[in-house]
């Protein structure tokens, strides 16, 4: 098995959209993952370092520093890599730049999230943010919901939104900038934020029934997106149980406040690819917390390393 370094620019043209969501929907097939997360260092500059046992798939360990004034410096957010080990022996198969086992989980995380929950019928998709992952999920749900018809995009700063649509437009993923955001929720079938928001950006009684949301951006304890009105509102599921509740601002600060409990949290992509959970009719609102987790940056790590050209 090869150990080498696998870089970005080694694996992206082998990879794709779909073969990223497939991988984590049947991942979701095999027995629950073991999980561990460490942190090290101060909140400016963390060292954090995920592991997961997958029984059947394997092992997966990444470890990235997180130093929130490198864009300042021209220098990348986020910086690490990832191991994958074999089932069988626990041989070291894959050595993975982190940035592209990121960039596949989250964005395609949560797409699959909105294949199980959204509406058949969804044709207009907002994006909340115009960072990296946002321009991500426009090509991930682009990808995943060839019925799209409009993609709209939203930002704090306009210019900003107009770099991400003329970027997109040139890869052939048109977009359209919105400034009022209220308006914009108002109109959208499906919701995908991806802000460093510490405040709700978006409120619940903005929201339309059937619309579905897609929580990307709060990862601390301190961060949310959403407001109450539209956590208690919706129909509520998370990537995963064991790495939103407890864990992110998102569900902590309501569920401090009474506003929602655990037992509102109606089911994880556990429950949510057997079918045992999900949508129930088509004006529901469905709200569905991307927080990540080792065992999605191993279910997508073994398919990159699977996927690459055998020597």
């Amino acid at each position: 098995m090869s150990r080498s370094f696998v870089s970005y620019d080694d694996a992206i043209s082998h990879v794709t959209w779909e073969g990223a969501i497939e991988a984590l929907r049947s991942g979701h097939e095999r027995p629950k993952a073991q999980l561990g997360d460490l942190f090290h260092g101060p909140a400016t500059g963390t060292l954090l370092t995920r592991a997961a046992y997958i029984p059947g798939l394997g092992y997966g360990v990444k470890a990235v520093t997180v130093f929130d004034g490198n864009p300042k410096l021209g220098l990348d957010t986020v910086q690490g890599a990832m191991m994958v080990f074999e089932p069988e022996h626990g041989a070291l198969s894959a050595v993975i730049d982190a940035p592209l086992i990121t960039e596949l989980k989250t964005a395609g995380d949560s797409v699959l999230g909105a294949r199980l929950l959204a509406r058949a019928d969804s044709r207009h998709l907002l994006v909340v943010g115009g960072g990296t992952l946002a321009r991500n999920l426009v090509k991930a749900y682009r990808a995943a919901f060839p019925a799209l018809e409009t993609v709209s995009v939203w930002t704090r700063r306009p210019e900003q939104a107009k770099a991400l649509a003329e970027e997109m437009a040139a890869l052939g993923h048109p977009v359209q900038t919105v400034s009022d955001l209220q308006a914009a929720c108002g109109a959208a079938d499906i919701i995908s934020t991806a802000t460093m928001a510490r405040e709700p950006v978006i409120h619940g009684d903005w929201i339309r029934p059937g619309t579905h949301v897609d929580l990307i951006g709060a990862y601390k304890a301190d961060m949310r997106e959403a407001d109450d009105a539209l956590l208690a509102r919706a129909r509520l599921f998370v990537d995963s149980r064991d790495s939103t509740i407890g864990h992110i601002g998102e569900l902590m600060i309501p569920m401090a406040a009474g506003v929602i409990g655990e037992d509102d949290v109606l089911g994880d992509l556990y429950d949510l690819v057997p079918g045992t959970c999900g949508r129930e009719s088509a004006d529901e609102i469905t709200v569905f917390k991307n927080g990540g987790g080792a065992h999605l940056d191993t279910m997508i790590a073994t398919y990159v390393a699977a996927a690459l050209p055998k020597d």
